[in-house]
């Protein structure tokens, strides 16, 4: 029995509490009411934790007035087989309510019942007929017939409710495996969706494995032909699928409803313990590849939404800890454009935060994280801005967590923005202005050559007075959220009619060109200057000083025919098609060699030692126009050239920049005795092979000008740190 409570209209139109008394019915608590050797048990560590003879459970919840601890056999079960009553006096150290329960084992499912006030307009949700998730579960089970709309309406739902799994952390054979701590300097990031990744049937991965960790484990090679160095995966800790339109999947993950534990969908094995084997299989065998895994966290809501959402975990825990409360404390403040924002800044939610990482970091030796708005962090109870919020600070200074790359999207869905001030010593940044300067250059904005320069060389309008290394800008044109890079080149207006929201959401700012026709089309001399303009994009990304980032599929030129919000498009929409691997090759091919390049794998090659972009970062360079020496910075100016040494290596490169809708002649610099002749590199406007040069295969440039066809992007170089075979030319098609 407890205080509870509904709201309902008053009547004047108006809603009026209630208070009421809940009596739980035996046969939804279950039919065992007295456990024989159930101990007390300890406050720390928070969660469920498998010792010796059994299993210690903590749990924390300021404002309860009882709780108990719910054991079920199945993930489907409506009624616990044992229900373990936690005495406020005995269970019960300062709000950290425990047990011991002997016997227990892993894959025990389980779940808490909480009694308190229904009490909205002070803050207070509890409801003990619905089952909650334990915060700091490991494993997650979500039977077939969750429903979230159970979690939303009176009555009970244990039935349909997701449950909490026992895990032995410490039983994994890691095999010697540790972090890889690469730098950020030979870093190529890969933003990718596990489930996208092999989900359609074109992946070749065996059915059961398609769109799971394991599926993704069999496209490691790809990867590594690829030639990225970090894969960024969209969220993987369990999120709330229902949480979409009517009809819709939540597909992108954005909707969490634990932060330890991996999303059950994406393991190839349905027994709830089998994803945290799984998982770990995959960051073991990348690792094994040499390839670093950085994971997408939401720490800024969860999926029980506003006021009229359902009631998971943390709202039927304690409301008032761990969400933002509006003035009217039955309302929450919505910071995210989700219903809900995490009360980051609460001691016992920071504590939470960063026990989440310390645990992906540690015990699943993960390798980074993308924080997703993670301005929001910024925010102390009251939705204010500080200018030092503890959380952050934690998070940056845990020694657990040194060296592990953290990446922040400096904003928030209420305005904050934060790129180039986020707090913090050792954060990188998704740079926005990047995507859309770029956008802008290659799309002949006019007024885009001088913000183009800038992002060429690391941002350093944004980041230079912080003095901190070259690599702080994340550089992207594309990523989930947004076209594909090919999208870009086929659609001037979003095509978001299939969410099902009229083609309201998404960004309307694209900043697109479809190169004069609207979606697909078989005109060969479009798709040409498409294909063109996607190596462009890809190009610059690359060749640019900071950390480069690309979208999962944009170098075989995904499409999702003009959808900049699949969030709930969990099928071929945004799906990697593999058929496109074979039809884009060339562009494939591009990538490959400019990603092998700036990683420069290949020692062999005396230039190898360091990356083409420290041209940029760390010699004298100069900006030339067609002319050289006369760069123009004029609003109506689209084309730009930089020329600069590579430090120690003998290597002299000149890039040329022509969003023109002509071919230009850029005169070259003339070269000093031994330094001759210049050798192309890069030209996007050549067809494959010509495009990119391979290994030692670059041909010589027999004039004192270049002409840089339509749309392109150039790269000479020159040097006696060059080492290569001068090939005929005939390479300027004056």
């Amino acid at each position: 029995m407890s205080n509870s409570g509904f709201l309902s209209p008053g009547r004047d139109g108006s809603n009026q509490l209630n208070v009421r008394v809940l009596d739980v019915p035996g046969e939804v608590r279950g039919t065992v009411r007295e456990e024989n050797g159930v101990s007390a048990g300890h406050s720390f560590p928070i969660g469920a934790t498998l010792v010796s003879g059994g299993a210690n459970f903590s749990v924390f919840s300021r404002n309860a007035t009882r709780i108990e601890l719910c054991l079920f056999d199945r993930m489907c079960d409506s009624r616990p087989i044992r229900v373990i009553p936690l005495d406020p006096c005995s269970n019960r150290t300062y709000y950290y309510w425990h047990a011991f329960v002997p016997g227990l084992k892993e894959g025990q499912i389980y779940g808490y019942r909480v009694h308190g006030l229904f009490e909205p307009h002070q803050g207070l949700r509890f409801n003990p007929l619905k089952l909650l998730l334990d915060p700091y579960g490991r494993a997650i089970a979500c039977p077939d017939d969750y429903s979230r709309d159970a979690a939303s309406q009176e009555g009970d739902n244990a039935g349909a409710a997701m449950k909490s799994v026992l895990i032995d952390s410490g039983s994994y054979d890691w095999s010697g495996d540790v972090r890889l701590n690469l730098p950020w300097s030979r870093t190529i990031i890969y933003e990718m969706h596990v489930r996208g990744f092999t989900a359609d049937p074109s992946s070749g991965v065996e059915p059961h494995k398609r769109g799971t960790f394991a599926g993704l484990i069999e496209k490691i090679p790809y990867l590594r032909e690829l030639g990225i160095t970090a894969i960024e995966l969209l969220p993987v800790f369990q999120f709330d699928v229902q949480d979409a339109p009517a009809g819709k999947t939540n597909y992108w993950g954005y909707s969490p409803v634990s932060f330890f534990a991996p999303h059950q969908a994406y393991s190839s094995d349905p027994d709830p313990v089998a994803v945290v084997r799984e998982f770990r299989d995959m960051v073991k065998a990348l690792h094994r590849a040499g390839i670093e895994v950085i994971l997408d966290v939401v720490f800024n809501h969860t999926a029980e939404g506003g006021h009229d959402g359902p009631t998971q975990s943390f709202r039927g825990l304690d409301n008032p800890t761990y969400y933002l409360l509006g003035d009217d404390r039955s309302q929450y403040a919505n910071f995210t454009g989700t219903g809900n924002t995490l009360n980051a800044n609460h001691p016992v939610v920071r504590r939470m935060i960063v026990d989440s990482l310390r645990y992906w970091v540690t015990e699943m030796h993960v390798d980074g994280f993308r924080f997703d708005l993670a301005s929001i962090l910024a925010r102390d109870s009251s939705g204010a801005v500080m200018p030092n919020p503890p959380v952050l600070w934690d998070i940056e200074s845990d020694p657990a967590l040194a060296g592990t790359k953290m990446i922040a999207e400096a904003w928030d869905a209420a305005g904050l923005y934060q790129v180039g001030t986020f707090v913090g010593d050792s954060w990188k940044e998704w740079n926005d202005r990047f995507r859309d300067d770029v956008r802008d250059f290659f799309r002949g904005a006019n007024g885009s050559a001088g913000r183009m320069a800038d992002r060429l060389l690391g941002s350093p309008a944004i980041y230079a007075y912080r003095r901190r290394e070259a690599e702080e800008s994340i550089n992207f044109v594309a990523c989930h959220d947004g076209f594909t890079l090919n999208d870009l080149t086929s659609y001037n207006q979003k095509h978001n009619h299939e969410n099902g929201e009229d083609n309201r959401d998404g960004r309307e700012d694209n900043r697109s060109w479809n190169c004069g026709f609207e979606g697909i089309t078989d005109d060969a001399k479009m798709e040409r200057l498409r294909n063109q303009q996607v190596k462009n994009y890809l190009a610059t990304t690359l060749l640019s000083v900071g950390v480069p980032m690309f979208l999962i599929g944009d170098e075989v030129r995904r499409t999702q025919l003009g959808n900049n919000n699949a969030y709930c498009q969990d099928n071929a929409t945004s799906w990697f098609n593999w058929e496109r691997v074979s039809r884009h090759a060339d562009l494939l091919r591009f990538v490959q060699l400019l990603n092998r390049r700036r990683v420069l794998r290949d020692v062999e090659h005396e230039r190898s030692r360091s990356p083409l972009t420290q041209v940029l970062r760390d010699s004298k360079h100069t900006w030339h126009g067609v002319k050289l020496n006369q760069p123009d910075w004029s609003a109506d100016s689209h084309a730009i050239a930089i020329c600069g040494e590579l430090k120690n290596e003998g290597v002299l490169a000149y890039l040329i920049f022509n969003a023109y809708w002509e071919s230009l002649d850029f005169e070259l610099p003339v070269l000093a005795p031994g330094l001759g002749p210049w050798l192309r590199w890069i030209d996007t406007s050549l067809e494959s092979p010509q495009d990119v040069a391979d290994w030692d295969q670059e041909e010589a440039v027999p004039t004192p000008f270049y002409r840089a066809g339509a749309h392109s992007v150039v790269v000479l170089i020159t040097g006696p740190g060059v080492h290569c075979k001068h090939r005929s030319p005939g390479l300027n098609r004056a």
